[in-house]
């Protein structure tokens, strides 16, 4: 039986699986970058990077450059978390497959 509660309701959401995914293949990345690279509007971005960092999952770094400009990161607990996430996803698929 598949059991889908093992899922992290706080990455699981389609905005915040985005985030998790593209921080996990780069060191950081600032605010505007995350935002035309997802697309989102700064309200939609700003709220999953509040949920993201309220759980631990993200750190955020200030930089004043002529502008002030925020950048983003995955925490080790966010490193952590989106690994077993992975890992469950990866555990779903398998079953669902025939002779899985």
């Amino acid at each position: 039986m598949i059991d889908f509660s093992q899922l992290d309701k706080i990455i699981h959401e389609k905005g915040r699986l985005a985030i998790m995914t593209l921080l996990a293949a780069r060191a950081d990345w600032s605010f505007q970058d995350l935002k035309a690279e997802l697309k989102m509007s700064d309200g939609n971005l700003i709220t999953h990077l509040r949920s993201l960092f309220k759980a631990g999952y993200t750190t955020e770094t200030k930089e004043m450059l002529g502008r002030p400009q925020t950048r983003y990161a995955l925490s080790p607990a966010g490193r952590t978390a989106f690994t077993a996430y992975l890992n469950v996803l990866e555990s779903i698929v398998r079953s669902a497959r025939p002779g899985g």
